[in-house]
């Protein structure tokens, strides 16, 4: 695995925390619309792609916190995970050239 696809779903994950921590700031705002983040991935990397959700036309603000704290936790712990596969590539790097040497 190539630490570069660590990066890029730390990135976008990233990307979804901020939009989630957006859209929980705006729960008190009158007609606000939160935004969605879609996470896609190829071999070489994933992308966060954020669209605004469906208007129900409520008065009120749409965020709905039922879904946006598990979707920080989510992304929280995916951060998580990313960031320990980096350091465990980075000590076997390091034990690899060590017995090299």
């Amino acid at each position: 695995m190539n630490i570069s696809n660590n990066v890029s779903s730390i990135n976008a994950h990233q990307t979804m925390l901020n939009t989630t921590a957006n859209n929980i700031a705006n729960v008190n705002t009158d007609r606000y619309i939160p935004k969605d983040t879609r996470m896609t991935n190829d071999l070489n990397s994933v992308q966060a792609h954020i669209r605004k959700s469906d208007d129900n036309g409520l008065k009120r603000s749409q965020t709905d916190l039922a879904k946006e704290i598990p979707d920080q936790i989510i992304a929280q712990d995916a951060v998580a995970v990313n960031v320990n596969v980096i350091k465990t590539q980075n000590e076997m790097t390091g034990t690899l050239l060590d017995i090299k040497t």
